[in-house]
């Protein structure tokens, strides 16, 4: 078992023989042993890639608790505290994670020195199981899987502006305003841009033409402090901004209903000490901070 978890985590062979300090060989014929008893494929092997099967990411996830489960138990009988220990996967989406979830990681750091993490910040949704990811803190719907997830609070989809650009174009009182104002989008958004929103707790949906379209929201808020014109991010991007009175936010009986924050893992209360350790901490943190108003 110890040997297959780490070739799905390394997916590969030969790196995982090298972690492991033994032969290549010797963990080819162990995966294939384990494999040949259990009477189906674990891994799918390409000259390029290792990958799960359907029936290997299964067992991968039994493997995870069972070893974790002997590595306590082992623990302690030898009298440890079953501290936090090895590496701890965590993602999120660049912006969330670099502002919320960094200062969770330095001080589960602190509070840990036997654990080390690897922090995966990207703009996409990440597969756990494949990618070999321990903890995630998701923004949106949760589609219905096998994994563990607690709510930790919401944002929002807020359009803003500088009080200085509002001075001067006036304030839009409703959706149909849009229209006379400069505006600017980022990230995914580019030419033809659909702002989903809400009138009389009805979805709406309005249509505007961005002036400037950014690759990132970090560079669509920076125009806005600027001045130059309308932007629609997540509240919890803008939420220093909108408390000193530099950007401003409008529309607001019209915004959609608040996303959903979830800290997501897999095994529940059996998963490794270092990750119950993680997940406690960051449910409470980001439960206590106020730009995640649940």
């Amino acid at each position: 078992m110890r040997v297959f978890v780490r070739v799905a985590e390394c997916r590969g062979f030969a790196e995982a023989a090298r972690q492991l300090g033994i032969s290549r060989a010797a963990v080819t014929r162990a995966v294939s042993a384990l494999e040949e008893r259990l009477g189906v494929r674990l891994l799918s092997r390409t000259t390029r890639s290792v990958s799960l099967t359907e029936a290997g990411a299964s067992y991968f996830e039994d493997c995870q608790r069972i070893l974790a489960d002997i590595d306590d138990a082992a623990a302690a009988a030898a009298g440890s505290n079953l501290r936090p220990r090895g590496t701890l996967r965590v993602t999120s989406s660049v912006l969330f994670g670099q502002l919320h979830v960094l200062p969770i990681v330095t001080d589960y750091l602190d509070a840990f020195p036997e654990a080390q993490v690897q922090a995966l910040f990207v703009d996409r949704v990440t597969h756990m199981i494949d990618e070999g990811i321990d903890v995630a803190v998701r923004l949106g719907r949760l589609p219905d899987s096998s994994l563990m997830a607690t709510r930790v609070g919401s944002v929002r989809r807020v359009i803003c502006a500088s009080p200085g650009y509002l001075e001067r174009r006036g304030v839009p009182e409703d959706p149909g305003a849009l229209s006379g104002h400069q505006v600017v989008v980022g990230g995914d958004e580019s030419e033809r841009v659909e702002w989903r929103l809400s009138e009389g707790g009805e979805p709406c949906v309005v249509r505007v033409r961005p002036r400037l379209a950014c690759s990132t929201n970090h560079a669509a808020i920076s125009a806005a402090l600027a001045g130059w014109g309308l932007a629609r991010v997540l509240s919890y991007q803008i939420g220093a901004a909108l408390a000193s009175g530099e950007l401003v936010a409008v529309l607001e009986d019209y915004e959609p209903p608040p996303i959903p924050v979830h800290v997501v893992w897999s095994g529940g209360r059996r998963a490794p000490a270092k990750v119950r350790a993680f997940v406690d901490l960051a449910v409470e943190r980001l439960r206590a901070n106020p730009l995640l108003g649940r």
